[in-house]
């Protein structure tokens, strides 16, 4: 039975939420607050969060965060009263797989669970260890060393780099890259992609103006080549 843990301040929302759930068959674990929702996380270890951004205290952005620090796999669906697109990216690069913007639909909440459970459940080869030229990866410790220096990734940095780890010499598309690494359901004009391979390259890359290992290829997305 898949775990769902909700996080929401709003005890209306949060009690239509459990019971949503527990409807269809999850088990749910629910928190008030960011700090309590925290602690929820460390030990229920729910298969899925369900995350309010607006709440006081510690907010959802810096609750999404702190998840991710965590776990660079657990699924997290942000509920947001923002239409800001702004917003949006920026709350997808934090780490969270996907949104749902207040007031929401039952059907389509259970919908985008469902989607982003299956996504996660993918059968991607495990890839804990990555070495390319002076690169060292430490997934299941989210560390990268290039020679001796450490090199600093954010969790969504990690989740590119994993998804292209286990997609090696594979053409991908940005469309791709949005559905898989960002959780996207449809793919807005955004040039999120492009700035974390661009970050990657300089981080990563010996010549990040000539790169050897992040290729783009024309008209058709990226190829990682270890």
């Amino acid at each position: 039975m898949e775990k769902i843990l909700i996080i929401e301040d709003d005890r209306a929302t949060r009690k239509a939420l459990q019971q949503l759930f527990e409807g269809e068959g999850f088990a749910v674990e629910v928190a008030q607050h960011g700090a309590e929702g925290l602690a929820a996380f460390r030990s229920a270890r729910p298969s899925f969060v369900i995350l309010d951004l607006q709440m006081p205290q510690v907010g959802g952005r810096d609750v999404c965060r702190e998840i991710r620090k965590q776990s660079e796999e657990i699924p997290i669906i942000v509920l947001t009263g923002s239409v800001d697109e702004v917003n949006r990216v920026l709350l997808l690069e934090l780490g969270a797989d996907d949104y749902v913007t207040k007031p929401f639909s039952p059907k389509e909440l259970l919908a985008r669970v469902r989607a982003v459970l299956r996504r996660s459940r993918r059968n991607h080869p495990a890839v804990e260890q990555l070495y390319f030229s002076d690169v060292s990866v430490d997934f299941a410790r989210m560390e990268v060393t290039r020679g001796t220096r450490p090199v600093a990734l954010t969790p969504q940095e990690f989740k590119l780099l994993k998804y292209f780890a286990q997609n090696p010499q594979r053409v991908v598309s940005r469309d791709q890259l949005l559905s898989d690494v960002w959780g996207y359901d449809s793919y807005p004009s955004t040039r999120t992609v492009d700035s974390h391979i661009l970050t990657l390259r300089q981080k990563l890359e010996p010549e990040p103006k000539a790169p050897v290992h992040f290729i783009t290829v024309h008209n058709a997305g990226y190829k990682f080549i270890p």
